[in-house]
């Protein structure tokens, strides 16, 4: 029984599914291009999903959930999720994997993102809301720093989801439970691990954002995530975490900044994806307004930025169904504001 469903597992990942979804009782499912789709039309039966826990190596009598890295027989790893449902067992799987593609590949601002990555400390961003691709993008910028510089980069994720071959940089990849109990606790032991580049898999609590802070502020280039949707909603929940009455924190966060890219993925004209951006890199003025908390003069800023480093999500949409990558409607739904949206198509700006 288990045989099936390995089988299935291979073949679904092999045929480009980027995430495979088990469930008693249902039909296995996989993910194409941004869409679930049901793949067989056999439900899956309990005692499946049972030897699918077991050989995962957890018992679902004693775990409600868990994170896991498996090796597929006769393929390669992937991250899986194990849950229950409405007291069914349940699975999502994803592949770890090891073929990067580049910036300029994944649509990506490449030369903005080099000169970023080309520093020897600060704190790079990358945001979005689940399923956005934030783990690909920062994937390939350490990719970049590995083929270009001898850096030593150290790895924090909860999964693994891409595993680097070691070019001109050493990585040393850690998994959250695997081989360090938490964010925080493996951040704090990387520092003592001679790192060049420190990669947080996401910054969830005031510890966490700290730690980073510090770390960078003490000579370390320190790469994370967050899952917010914009530039300033990521700046407002970094300001909650470390508290926003606190002029300290703020400080070090405007000094250590160097920019925050935040992205979605949308449906693009013709199939596949398309990565919808807003970038800003920390300059002289954006420094003081984070000092100050000033967020309503930054957004005005990167509105109406001419400037290469810096792009609003407005902005970008409208240039992306212009130049044919978007339908209108699908990228006046991204917007949070759609009549500005309107009204930046008809050429009237904000």
């Amino acid at each position: 029984m288990i045989d099936t469903l390995i089988q299935f597992i291979r073949d679904a990942f092999e045929d480009s599914a980027t995430d495979v979804f088990l469930m008693e009782d249902e039909p296995p499912r996989i993910r194409r291009e941004g869409e679930v789709v049901e793949l067989h039309p056999g439900p899956v039966p309990r005692a499946a999903m049972q030897e699918f826990w077991a050989v995962c190596g957890v018992d679902p009598l004693t775990h409600m959930e868990a994170d896991v890295s498996w090796r597929v027989p006769g393929s390669s790893r992937v991250r899986v999720n194990l849950y229950h449902t409405l007291s069914r067992l349940a699975a999502v799987l994803r592949p770890i994997r090891n073929d990067i593609p580049p910036m300029a590949e994944l649509g990506l601002p490449s030369a903005l993102l080099e000169s970023w990555m080309e520093r020897r400390y600060g704190l790079i961003l990358v945001t979005g809301p689940t399923g956005s691709g934030k783990s690909t993008t920062v994937a390939s910028c350490l990719d970049w720093v590995n083929h270009h510089y001898s850096r030593h980069i150290v790895t924090l994720e909860d999964p693994i989801e891409f595993l680097f071959n070691n070019d001109r940089s050493l990585f040393s990849q850690r998994e959250i439970r695997q081989d360090s109990s938490t964010f925080s606790s493996g951040l704090r032991a990387a520092l003592r691990q001679s790192p060049d580049v420190l990669f947080l898999g996401e910054i969830r609590d005031q510890e966490t954002a700290l730690t980073a802070l510090h770390a960078a502020e003490t000579g370390h280039l320190v790469i994370s995530t967050v899952h917010s949707s914009s530039v300033v909603e990521t700046l407002e929940r970094l300001a909650h975490l470390l508290g926003a009455d606190s002029s300290g924190t703020l400080n070090l966060l405007a000094s250590q900044l160097v920019g925050i890219i935040s992205q979605q993925l949308l449906p693009r004209l013709g199939g596949g994806l398309f990565p919808a951006l807003e970038y800003l890199q920390n300059g002289a003025a954006t420094r003081r307004w984070i000092q100050e908390n000033r967020l309503t003069d930054l957004q005005d800023h990167l509105l109406k930025s001419n400037e290469a480093t810096n792009c609003s999500l407005l902005e970008y949409l409208v240039a992306s169904v212009k130049q044919g990558y978007l339908e209108t409607d699908i990228a006046r739904g991204a917007c949070a504001r759609p009549q500005d949206f309107d009204r930046a198509m008809r050429g009237i700006s904000s």
